[in-house]
C-alpha cells in the first residue's frame, strides 16, 4: 500500500491549447478511498489515466509512495485498474480471467489458484469460477473484473466509472459492496465517477474537478456543508442547492419581497466587481415552512409537487423578484413533510434555517465569510 501524490500534474493533448488537467495538486493518504468527481470533460478520467501511466504527463510529476512514477511504464507501477467495461476474455472461465495477469507474470500455478480462490471468496464468486462471462449477470462480471485486480495485490487500485453499465438498483448494491471491500482490504483507491451520489456515499474524501481544474477536496460532509464555490454547491447534493444572485440593500439581500440579513463579514467581503449583488444558496432540506409574517420568510408559488412516500418536494417560483436578480434554476425546490405537502398553485412561505445559508461572490462564485 502507498500514498499517491499529484504534484502540479498537467496534461495537454496534442492540437489543443487548453490543458485537459491543469496543475493538479492532490495528495491521497495510504489506504484512503478518494473519489474524483465532476461533469463529462472535467479531466477526472485523464487524471486517473495519468496515474496509471496511460497518459503522458506534460508538466509536474506523479508519486506513488516515495517513488516518482511520472515516466515509469504502467506495468511497473504496481497498480491495478478496473475499467468501465468489464474487459473480460469471453473464451476463458472466471478463474482464468481473474488469474490471467498472474499467469503472464510467470507466477506458479498453485499460488495463482490460491489467490484466485481467496479473491473469489471475498467477492462471493466461488461457485462461478468455472463459468464463462456470458453466463454471468452484469454485476457478477463487474465483480470478476474487480477480482482480477485484487489477485494482483497492488499498492493502488484505480477504478474508472466501474458501475456505469449496471442498472440503477444494481448500482446501489454494488457501490456498497465496493466501499465495504475497500475498507476490508485497506488498499489506497482512486475512484472516478460523474455521479455525485456515488461520490458522497463511497469516498473518504472527494475531489471535485471542473474544466481540468481542482475545485475542492474534502470529506463528503465538508463538501456538502461548506462548498468552496458556486460550482461545488450546485454539483454536490441531490436535489441540487437552490442558488440565486440578488441585489444587496443595506445589510441584506433582497429576495422577492423578503430581505435576508447578511453578516458584517459578508458585507465587508463584497467587492466593486460584485456590482452590489451576492449569490445566495440554500438546500431544499434547509427550508422550513413558516407563517407569512415570520422574519426572513420567502414566498414561493408552488407549481409542482413530487410525493415520494418518505419524502416530498415542492417546486415553485419566488414572486416579485427584483429585475436585477437571477436564479440558477427557474424553480426553487423545497423539501417538505410528505404528510403536509403544499397544494399546487398555493403560495407558501419558507425560512432558511440558521447557519444553513451559503453566500458566494456574484463576480467570482467563490464562497464568502458568513
Amino acid at each position: 500500500m502507498a500514498t499517491v501524490t499529484f504534484d502540479g500534474a498537467t496534461r495537454i493533448y496534442p492540437g489543443t491549447e487548453r490543458p485537459a488537467v491543469d496543475k493538479l495538486n492532490l495528495h491521497i493518504e495510504d489506504g484512503e478511498f478518494l473519489v474524483l468527481v465532476g461533469p463529462s470533460g472535467c479531466g477526472k478520467s485523464t487524471s486517473l489515466r495519468m496515474l496509471a501511466g496511460l497518459e503522458e504527463v506534460n508538466e509536474g510529476r506523479i508519486m506513488i509512495g516515495d517513488r516518482d512514477v511520472t515516466d515509469v511504464q504502467p506495468k511497473d507501477r504496481d497498480i491495478a485498474m478496473v475499467f468501465q467495461n468489464y474487459a473480460l476474455y469471453p473464451h476463458m472461465t472466471v478463474a482464468d480471467n481473474m488469474g490471467f495477469a498472474l499467469k503472464i507474470a510467470g507466477m506458479h500455478k498453485e499460488e495463482i489458484r490460491k489467490r484466485v480462490e481467496e479473491a473469489a471468496k471475498i467477492l462471493d464468486l466461488s461457485e462461478y469460477l468455472g463459468r464463462k462471462p456470458k453466463a454471468l449477470s452484469g454485476g457478477q462480471r463487474q465483480r470478476v473484473a474487480m477480482g482480477r485486480a485484487i489477485v494482483r495485490q497492488p499498492r493502488v487500485f484505480l477504478m474508472d466509472e466501474p458501475l456505469s453499465n449496471l442498472d440503477a438498483k444494481l448500482r446501489v448494491s454494488t457501490r456498497t459492496q465496493i466501499a465495504s471491500l475497500q475498507r476490508r482490504l485497506g488498499v489506497t483507491t482512486v475512484y472516478v465517477t460523474h455521479d455525485q451520489t456515488e461520490a458522497l456515499t463511497m469516498g473518504d474524501r472527494i475531489a471535485v474537478l471542473k474544466d481540468g481544474l481542482l475545485q475542492q477536496v474534502g470529506t463528503p460532509l465538508e463538501q456538502y456543508d461548506k462548498p468552496s464555490n458556486v460550482f461545488v454547491a450546485s454539483f454536490i447534493g441531490s436535489p441540487a442547492m437552490n442558488l440565486g444572485t440578488f441585489p444587496v440593500v443595506g445589510a441584506a439581500a433582497k429576495v422577492g419581497d423578503s430581505e435576508l440579513p447578511l453578516t458584517r463579514a459578508t458585507i465587508a467581503a463584497i467587492t466593486p466587481e460584485d456590482d452590489g449583488k451576492v449569490t445566495i444558496g440554500f438546500r431544499p432540506e434547509s427550508l422550513d415552512l413558516v407563517d407569512a409574517g415570520t422574519a426572513g420568510a420567502i414566498a414561493v408559488e408552488v407549481d409542482i409537487v413530487e410525493e415520494l412516500g418518505s419524502d416530498a418536494f415542492a417546486y415553485g417560483v419566488i414572486p416579485n423578484l427584483d429585475p436585477t436578480a437571477s436564479l440558477q434554476s427557474p424553480q426553487v425546490i423545497v423539501r417538505t413533510d410528505p404528510r403536509a405537502v403544499p397544494k399546487k398553485g398555493a403560495v407558501t412561505h419558507v425560512a432558511i434555517r440558521e447557519g444553513e445559508q451559503h453566500v458566494f461572490s456574484a463576480a467570482t462564485g467563490e464562497r464568502l465569510p458568513n
